[in-house]
Protein backbone atom coordinates (compact mmCIF):
# COMPACT_ATOMS: atom_id res chain seq x y z
CA UNK A 1 0.00 0.00 0.00
CA UNK A 2 1.38 3.31 -0.88
CA UNK A 3 2.17 6.13 1.83
CA UNK A 4 -0.24 9.02 1.50
CA UNK A 5 2.76 11.31 0.67
CA UNK A 6 3.79 8.68 -2.08
CA UNK A 7 0.30 9.04 -3.19
CA UNK A 8 0.14 12.90 -3.11
CA UNK A 9 3.24 12.71 -5.51
CA UNK A 10 1.44 10.38 -8.34
CA UNK A 11 -1.87 12.48 -7.96
CA UNK A 12 0.66 15.66 -8.35
CA UNK A 13 1.82 14.31 -11.87
CA UNK A 14 -1.42 15.18 -13.10
CA UNK A 15 -1.17 18.89 -14.14
CA UNK A 16 -5.04 19.01 -14.69
CA UNK A 17 -5.60 18.61 -11.51
CA UNK A 18 -5.80 21.34 -8.78
CA UNK A 19 -5.52 20.52 -4.91
CA UNK A 20 -8.01 21.67 -2.62
CA UNK A 21 -7.80 21.49 0.98
CA UNK A 22 -10.06 20.15 3.17
CA UNK A 23 -10.84 19.19 6.93
CA UNK A 24 -8.60 16.82 9.00
CA UNK A 25 -5.86 17.09 6.78
CA UNK A 26 -7.32 15.33 3.64
CA UNK A 27 -7.13 16.99 0.32
CA UNK A 28 -9.53 16.73 -2.96
CA UNK A 29 -8.28 17.06 -6.68
CA UNK A 30 -10.12 19.06 -9.32
CA UNK A 31 -10.55 18.74 -12.60
CA UNK A 32 -11.38 21.88 -13.82
CA UNK A 33 -11.62 21.30 -17.33
CA UNK A 34 -14.70 19.03 -16.88
CA UNK A 35 -17.25 18.71 -19.60
CA UNK A 36 -20.09 17.78 -16.46
CA UNK A 37 -21.10 19.24 -13.15
CA UNK A 38 -18.51 16.63 -11.37
CA UNK A 39 -15.24 18.14 -11.41
CA UNK A 40 -13.52 15.95 -8.33
CA UNK A 41 -11.65 14.04 -9.77
CA UNK A 42 -10.01 12.89 -6.18
CA UNK A 43 -11.77 13.03 -3.37
CA UNK A 44 -11.09 12.95 0.01
CA UNK A 45 -7.20 12.16 0.37
CA UNK A 46 -6.68 11.10 3.81
CA UNK A 47 -3.45 11.45 5.74
CA UNK A 48 -3.74 7.35 6.37
CA UNK A 49 -3.81 6.78 2.56
CA UNK A 50 -7.29 6.39 2.28
CA UNK A 51 -9.11 8.06 -0.58
CA UNK A 52 -11.11 7.61 -3.71
CA UNK A 53 -11.22 8.51 -7.27
CA UNK A 54 -14.20 9.38 -9.04
CA UNK A 55 -15.11 6.15 -11.61
CA UNK A 56 -18.75 7.21 -12.41
CA UNK A 57 -18.20 7.52 -16.09
CA UNK A 58 -16.47 4.09 -15.97
CA UNK A 59 -16.99 0.49 -16.32
CA UNK A 60 -14.58 -1.62 -14.88
CA UNK A 61 -14.39 -0.30 -10.77
CA UNK A 62 -16.37 -0.98 -8.20
CA UNK A 63 -18.28 2.25 -7.02
CA UNK A 64 -20.66 3.82 -4.29
CA UNK A 65 -23.43 5.42 -4.86
CA UNK A 66 -21.35 8.75 -5.40
CA UNK A 67 -19.84 7.21 -8.37
CA UNK A 68 -16.34 6.98 -6.21
CA UNK A 69 -14.18 4.41 -5.87
CA UNK A 70 -11.40 3.32 -2.80
CA UNK A 71 -8.01 3.70 -3.46
CA UNK A 72 -6.47 2.62 0.01
CA UNK A 73 -5.04 -0.14 -1.80
CA UNK A 74 -3.70 0.98 -4.77
CA UNK A 75 -0.07 0.64 -6.20
CA UNK A 76 1.49 3.31 -8.12
CA UNK A 77 0.40 1.91 -11.65
CA UNK A 78 -3.23 1.11 -10.50
CA UNK A 79 -3.47 4.37 -8.92
CA UNK A 80 -2.13 6.43 -11.93
CA UNK A 81 -4.12 4.53 -14.59
CA UNK A 82 -7.36 4.63 -12.52
CA UNK A 83 -6.63 8.58 -12.58
CA UNK A 84 -6.27 9.04 -16.24
CA UNK A 85 -9.08 6.79 -17.04
CA UNK A 86 -11.01 9.36 -14.41
CA UNK A 87 -9.83 12.45 -16.16
CA UNK A 88 -10.24 11.44 -19.14
CA UNK A 89 -13.89 10.36 -18.66
CA UNK A 90 -14.93 13.57 -17.55
CA UNK A 91 -13.05 15.55 -20.37
CA UNK A 92 -15.44 13.98 -23.11
CA UNK A 93 -19.07 14.79 -23.58
CA UNK A 94 -21.15 11.65 -24.33
CA UNK A 95 -21.10 12.52 -27.45
CA UNK A 96 -17.84 11.93 -28.19
CA UNK A 97 -17.62 8.60 -25.38
CA UNK A 98 -20.50 7.32 -27.49
CA UNK A 99 -20.69 8.38 -30.63
CA UNK A 100 -23.68 7.42 -32.56
CA UNK A 101 -24.61 7.80 -36.35
CA UNK A 102 -27.54 5.73 -38.34
CA UNK A 103 -28.38 5.67 -41.44
CA UNK A 104 -32.38 4.94 -42.00
CA UNK A 105 -33.95 4.50 -45.07
CA UNK A 106 -37.92 4.77 -46.18
CA UNK A 107 -39.52 2.80 -48.70
CA UNK A 108 -38.81 5.55 -51.31
CA UNK A 109 -35.17 4.84 -50.91
CA UNK A 110 -34.93 8.49 -49.22
CA UNK A 111 -31.95 8.36 -46.64
CA UNK A 112 -31.80 10.18 -42.83
CA UNK A 113 -28.61 9.86 -40.83
CA UNK A 114 -29.58 10.12 -37.03
CA UNK A 115 -26.56 11.41 -35.06
CA UNK A 116 -25.88 11.69 -31.66
CA UNK A 117 -24.32 15.40 -30.96
CA UNK A 118 -23.50 17.18 -27.80
CA UNK A 119 -26.25 16.01 -25.40
CA UNK A 120 -28.86 15.68 -27.95
CA UNK A 121 -29.60 13.96 -31.36
CA UNK A 122 -29.96 15.19 -34.85
CA UNK A 123 -31.83 13.77 -37.33
CA UNK A 124 -30.43 15.20 -41.28
CA UNK A 125 -31.50 14.74 -44.98
CA UNK A 126 -28.21 14.85 -46.16
CA UNK A 127 -27.10 18.47 -44.88
CA UNK A 128 -30.36 19.80 -43.92
CA UNK A 129 -31.60 19.75 -39.97
CA UNK A 130 -34.66 17.48 -39.93
CA UNK A 131 -35.06 17.35 -36.25
CA UNK A 132 -33.37 17.39 -33.23
CA UNK A 133 -34.24 14.94 -30.22
CA UNK A 134 -33.27 15.29 -26.72
CA UNK A 135 -32.91 11.19 -26.15
CA UNK A 136 -32.50 8.46 -28.80
CA UNK A 137 -35.79 6.89 -28.28
CA UNK A 138 -37.31 9.80 -29.02
CA UNK A 139 -35.54 10.38 -32.68
CA UNK A 140 -36.09 6.74 -32.90
CA UNK A 141 -40.00 7.32 -32.38
CA UNK A 142 -39.72 10.45 -35.16
CA UNK A 143 -38.14 7.97 -38.10
CA UNK A 144 -40.33 5.33 -37.41
CA UNK A 145 -43.51 7.43 -37.64
CA UNK A 146 -42.09 8.93 -40.75
CA UNK A 147 -42.01 5.46 -42.30
CA UNK A 148 -37.63 5.24 -41.94
CA UNK A 149 -35.96 1.85 -40.85
CA UNK A 150 -32.46 1.49 -39.87
CA UNK A 151 -29.89 -0.01 -41.76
Amino acid sequence: MLTFEEKVSIIEEFDELDKKEVSLGRLNYHFEESKYDKKIVVYRLHPNGNGFVYTGELEDYPTDQKGMTNIKDYEAEDLRAIIRQSIESLAMTQAEKNPVMEEWLNQHDQALVLMREEDGYNVYAEEQLEGTFNSYEEAINFLEQEGFSRL
